[in-house]
């Protein structure tokens, strides 16, 4: 009996299409049985993979985390144990970056088999009641929050992937250059936006992680409105939310769309996996466009397949939340992933967030990010 084990997050749309294709696999494959743990969500987002990938034979990670994994060795590079045809069709049918984001140094380094970024949520109903429409640029937004009316993704790792979004909506790549992450001036008035959008939006969501900031929407009447926040399909759904979500793209900002910051999944095997084929047959099963629009998606997963968001029976099931929110998907940008990027990012956070949500002045936090990062590099 070859037996396998997993790694993923503590989410229905993390953890329940995991167990669902690894009993589906086991059944067409009687003699593989693989089992999936869970961690939070934040462990998911700064953990250290290497660490895990001891322990676990597969691994559900995000991509900024393939750069120090690649140096330590700590991934199979999966391009050289799947056929090219394979991940040619992976490649052509990615979501935005996704696929994109999991290949470093040459190599492949994980599967897409989720795609996520930040997108627009709503009530509907409690939209309508206040005789308010989803807002179209960060004036409409704000004069929404001054109402009471909206809620955000707060917790440090979200803050930090407001602030990319700011300075790209003004004009500015943050991390293109080796010795500065923004530069101060784009830095300063990024931060000075987000902090008084902050300032507006009802109490606790500076502790609020994404999927609170869904469930608080779905489940009171707290707020109507999210601007943005990592996007999870299962609060679009009649099956699983009390009072489904609709969700869209983002605001504009001087008339430019904003741009998010690439999040989602990606399936890979660790280099110490024993039963490296088994391990890699149920890779390309989970990852394959039918599971992925079918038993994944169906057990509450979000597909990382191009097909699976284009499907009008997953959009019908979702209340449309694929269809409208794929162009923000293809226009998300796409974090640095060189190997001391991880440990960068968690401090950068902290310091971003507590400028954002405290009085710490902005200027010398967008020199201490510099400086970060040039020690970090």
């Amino acid at each position: 009996m070859i037996e396998l084990r997993g790694i993923t997050w503590n989410h229905t749309r993390g953890y329940l299409p995991m167990v669902a294709t690894a009993q589906r696999f086991s059944e067409r494959n009687p003699d593989v049985a693989i089992h999936w743990e869970k961690r939070s969500l934040q462990q998911f987002a700064d953990a250290s993979v290497e660490q895990l990938a001891e322990h676990f034979d597969l691994l559900v990670i995000d991509h900024p985390s393939v750069g120090a994994c690649a140096a330590a060795g700590a991934l199979l590079p999966l391009d050289e144990h799947l056929p090219p045809e394979f991940l040619a069709g992976q490649a052509a049918y990615s979501v935005g970056l996704s696929h994109a984001g999991y290949a470093y140094n040459g190599h492949q380094w994980a599967l897409a088999t989720d795609a996520a970024t930040p997108v627009a949520g709503y009530r509907a109903d409690l939209l309508e009641r206040a005789g308010a429409a989803p807002p179209r640029d960060w004036p409409e937004l704000m004069e929404l929050a001054q109402r009471g009316l909206v809620a955000v993704s707060g917790i440090p790792i979200d803050t930090l992937c407001h602030f990319w979004m700011l300075c790209l909506a003004f004009g500015e790549e943050p991390c293109t250059a080796p010795d500065r992450v923004i530069s101060e001036e784009t830095g300063v008035r990024a931060i000075a936006l987000l902090r008084e959008l902050m300032r507006a939006v009802v109490p606790g969501c500076e502790r609020r992680n994404p999927i609170a900031v869904w469930e608080l929407l779905t489940s009171t009447d707290t707020a109507a409105y999210c601007p943005f926040a990592y996007g999870y399909s299962n609060y679009g759904r009649t099956s699983y939310a009390a009072r489904p979500l609709s969700f869209g793209g983002l605001v504009e900002i001087d008339g430019r769309r904003c741009r998010s910051t690439l999040g989602g999944a990606g399936l890979a095997i660790s280099s110490r996996c024993r039963e490296r084929e088994a391990a890699v047959e149920y890779a390309q099963f989970v990852a394959s466009p039918e599971c992925q629009r079918g038993i994944y998606f169906e057990s509450g997963g979000q597909p990382g397949h191009r097909s699976a968001w284009t499907s009008a029976a997953v959009n019908c099931a979702s209340n449309g939340f694929f269809r409208d929110t794929l162009a923000t998907l293809d226009e998300a940008w796409l974090r640095p992933r060189w190997p001391g990027f991880i440990g960068f990012q968690a401090a950068a956070a902290e310091m971003v967030w507590g400028c954002v949500w405290g009085d710490a002045d902005p200027k010398t936090v967008v020199q201490q990010l510099n400086r970060g990062v040039r020690e970090a590099a």
